[in-house]
């Protein structure tokens, strides 16, 4: 529904200004300084525009808002619907503002392709919101695709030294499990005859998809597998670590903040959304790899010489707890899930960027060639402190909000998972800790480092907003959880209904 007064055309705005920008910045001239420039004002633009959405957005509702439906091709029957809800909407803002983020950090270490790096970016911003809009499932799964194709670039021309190792690892590995997804799609067009996502759960619902009994527990599993690659969750996490160690800076971070939220995301609307049947069904096997995960990340986070793998093995740890909040089927479990998200994407975006900062120094993430950084870098050193944190789930930092949610929901669902989640928050405070014990503290035990620069300006640019957010989302999480809250409730509601019918049949 568009609500009254608001821009029915935000949403369009907010998703293909970015395409325009780098449509506009492939005519520029090759001067590296200006593309700089109009793609940080292109992003902030971006950013400010998508305020709109939370701001604006009525959060006594559960409904999608700022909707635009309209025929975009006849046959096949697909419709340009966008729309966001309570979930959706602060992926949308997430993803707004991590970007120019990023284009500040890559200010100075993307010095080959410059223009094409940046125009990349902004064409990766496009597809990412695109996925969190789309009502059509087409349309969704056309930014799915869409956004392997930036993101594997970045990856493969402008990583490290096993870049195109780690692009083809990660372009295959999504590519193919999104194939299952395309197959079910295709099979709820050809029993419906739509590919729109409203008018499918209403079919479902309404009992009206003929042998969907039969096909549910495939249909389920094809769009599962495709999320659960994407989020990673074990034992489809292999292709993360490459991806994250080999990426740039800002690759690393748009990849852990967004990319891996869009599979978390499609389990949360399709999974859930269109099979809550199923969805309850498998829970317990999916709640037990949720687990893993998070056990199993932590641990081998532990064991890691290297500071960007050690960080993105705690991402496999993180992603656990919103795959186990999210099948919990409790609304203090599925809030936390998504608050997990927003939370990770921030303080695990910081992370990767500090890890960047440093790389950029003295060329290497080995944790061995660091040691006692506090005292020619102590600006730099408690801005990674107070990210650490923030990680950790520290009270009155975003990611004990998130985290004390999903567990919550967790022992109400079963005490066992509960119990086994909750060892994940130690052994997390066990690895981050002792990571910034060898890197900062102690005295410097290689010499190249006595002379390391602290912070320069743009750096502390980039950095500021994402501490502030770390604490304004732990001190008052009720900024984003009010708006989450409908949009869950009506989802556990819809789910309990439909699975009633279900047993009723």
């Amino acid at each position: 529904m568009n609500t009254s007064g608001l821009n029915p055309f935000i949403l369009t705005l907010v998703t293909f200004i970015p395409a325009a920008g780098a449509l506009l910045m492939l005519v520029l001239p090759r001067r590296d300084r200006d593309i700089r420039w109009v793609a940080l004002i292109i992003s902030l633009f971006v950013f400010v525009l998508s305020l709109h959405l939370p701001v604006r957005f009525d959060r006594s509702q559960a409904d999608f808002q700022y909707q635009i439906n309209a025929q975009w091709i006849t046959t096949p029957n697909i419709h340009y619907h966008l729309g966001v809800d309570g979930v959706s909407l602060w992926l949308v803002v997430l993803t707004t503002f991590l970007t120019p983020l990023c284009v500040l950090i890559s200010w100075k270490s993307v010095h080959d392709r410059v223009k094409e790096f940046f125009i990349l970016m902004l064409i990766l911003e496009t597809a990412l919101i695109g996925v969190f809009v789309s009502l059509d499932l087409f349309l969704f799964y056309f930014f799915w695709e869409a956004s392997l194709i930036p993101m594997a670039l970045l990856i493969g021309v402008y990583g490290h030294e096993r870049r195109i190792y780690a692009a083809v690892k990660f372009f295959l590995y999504t590519m193919i499990a999104s194939m299952f997804m395309l197959a079910a799609i295709l099979w709820l067009y050809a029993k419906v005859g739509s590919f729109d996502f409203p008018v499918i759960q209403t079919a479902l619902r309404n009992g009206q998809v003929p042998d969907y009994f039969v096909a549910a527990p495939w249909l389920f599993l094809g769009f599962f597998i495709a999320f659960a690659v994407k989020v990673p969750l074990f034992p489809l996490h292999t292709w993360l670590p490459d991806a994250h160690v080999e990426a740039p800076t800002a690759g690393s971070v748009l990849l852990a903040g967004v990319l891996l939220k869009m599979g978390t995301y499609g389990m949360f609307r399709f999974n859930v959304g269109l099979f809550p049947d199923e969805a309850h069904r498998n829970a317990p096997w999916i709640a037990v790899l949720a687990i893993i995960g998070i056990i199993y990340g932590a641990l081998v986070a532990m064991v890691q010489p290297n500071l960007k793998k050690l960080v993105a093995y705690s991402s496999v740890s993180h992603l656990g707890f919103v795959v186990l909040g999210i099948f919990s089927f409790t609304p203090a479990g599925m809030v936390g899930a998504v608050f997990v998200m927003l939370a990770h994407g921030v303080s695990t975006g910081a992370l990767f960027m500090l890890t960047g900062m440093l790389h950029d120094r003295r060329h290497t993430y080995e944790i061995t060639e660091y040691g006692g950084l506090a005292t020619p870098m102590p600006v730099y050193a408690t801005f990674f402190l107070f990210i650490t944190l923030a990680s950790i789930g520290l009270p009155l930092m975003n990611g004990f909000v998130g985290e004390f949610l999903v567990l919550s929901g967790a022992f109400q669902a079963h005490a066992i998972w509960g119990i086994l989640g909750a060892t994940g928050v130690i052994w997390s405070a066990c690895y981050m800790l002792w990571m910034y014990q060898r890197v900062f503290y102690g005295k410097v035990t290689h010499e190249v480092n006595t002379t390391l620069p602290d912070l320069d300006g743009r750096e502390r640019a980039a950095l500021w907003p994402l501490a502030a957010a770390a604490l304004v989302m732990g001190v008052v999480p009720m900024i984003w959880t009010s708006a989450i809250d409908p949009t869950v409730h009506n989802v556990l509601t819809s789910a309990a209904n439909l699975t009633a019918q279900v047993v009723g049949r």
